[in-house]
């Protein structure tokens, strides 16, 4: 799919008539183009994707049907004669995405060429497109979906007593590679006992014990499109503590992908999830959104959270992510990719919601 006109359709709203994208996700969405450096440069009758030695022919393979330039220094050491030369006039700039010091060299290199054009910062010039995802994105991240399920489902029947949070979550990763997931979206998130109660814990060398939450946080990569899920576990008995927190955020997360539908405020949903925890006594302890888009990036539009403005729209992709977190104590958290399909929520990640491990000892 060319996706660039789409992109052009945008420009009068913005008031330019030519965008510099050096985002390497957007980079890569609108030419396919995977190298980790490199600029496309976008007017109304071209595209050129300017590149250094390294990438040269590798943007060729990769954007075939793009003008590829071979550039040498500094972006003010041709940027200026390539957007005279396009023709653009207003220069719009991914003002989300680049450093304040490129911003001022880019500045400097307008006005070094006697302001042949002005430049322009922009916000979400091409993740609003990214957010309504086409059937092979969809096809992608279904594929990375399933193989995390099948890791959860490995890990379920490998987790004990005694293993480490590093080593549960090294089990995962190297699970995951082997069946052929790319490189991971985020780092595993593999946190028992009170470090569950921190929602981005990072795995240590705590011993996995009996009676204690056990979240786990992760996803896979398919085709560059990612994948998001987290479950929470427990090794042997369930407390009456446990079963209340985990009740009120099981059923927080059902009951928002049940009621999500295309056309659906992000906000409001984020709210219903909000009031539900609230209500059941814990309302202070859930401090995050409820979910984020995800594709390319682990994060990206839509936003569900308290003042997200994003209306939730057919084939879009994101988490529902509801948790509560006990200080002391642990967390949990229930997270699950979904769609919106024929109106309504489809989750991809379809791994079991059961709490309860029965678990062993660690050899």
């Amino acid at each position: 799919m060319n996706r660039l006109p789409l992109l052009r359709d945008t420009f009068e709203s913005h008031d330019i008539d030519g965008a510099l994208i050096g985002s390497a996700s957007n980079r890569r969405y609108l030419s396919g183009f995977t190298g980790s450096a490199g600029w496309l440069v976008i007017s109304n009758q071209r595209v050129c994707l300017a590149v250094d030695f390294r990438y040269v022919e590798q943007a060729r393979q990769q954007s075939p049907d793009i003008e590829v330039l071979y550039i040498k220094g500094d972006i003010n050491n041709w940027l200026a004669d390539l957007a005279a030369d396009m023709g653009i006039c207003r220069l719009g700039i991914e003002s989300d995405h680049l450093s304040l010091t490129t911003y001022n060299t880019i500045c400097m290199a307008a006005r070094a060429a006697g302001k042949k054009y002005e430049v322009t910062p922009v916000r979400s010039l091409v993740e609003k497109l990214r957010a309504v995802k086409d059937a092979q994105e969809i096809a992608n991240i279904t594929k990375a979906c399933s193989i995390a399920d099948r890791a959860l489902e490995q890990i379920v029947a490998a987790c004990k007593v005694g293993l480490t949070e590093k080593q549960l979550a090294w089990q995962m990763e190297s699970f995951m590679r082997r069946e052929g997931s790319e490189p991971l979206p985020f780092d595993i998130i593999a946190a028992s006992g009170p470090n569950s109660a921190l929602p981005h814990a990072s795995p240590t060398d705590r011993l996995i014990s009996e009676g204690e939450p056990i979240t786990i946080d992760f996803g896979a990569r398919c085709g560059g499109y990612c994948c998001d899920i987290t479950r929470t576990y427990i090794i042997g008995k369930m407390d009456e503590q446990f079963n209340k927190v985990y009740n009120t955020v099981l059923g927080a997360q059902t009951t928002a992908i049940a009621l999500i539908k295309d056309g659906m405020s992000a906000g409001a949903v984020d709210k219903l999830v909000r009031d539900m925890i609230d209500k059941a006594g814990y309302g202070e302890f859930f401090g995050h959104g409820l979910g984020h888009g995800i594709g390319l990036d682990a994060h990206e539009r839509p936003r569900l959270g308290p003042s997200a403005d994003d209306i939730l729209l057919e084939k879009m992709v994101f988490t529902v992510e509801p948790g509560i977190y006990l200080p002391g104590w642990g967390g949990v958290r229930i997270e699950d990719t979904v769609t919106i399909a024929g109106g309504k929520a489809l989750a991809l990640t379809a791994a079991d919601k059961k709490p309860l491990l029965i678990g062993g000892k660690a050899s």
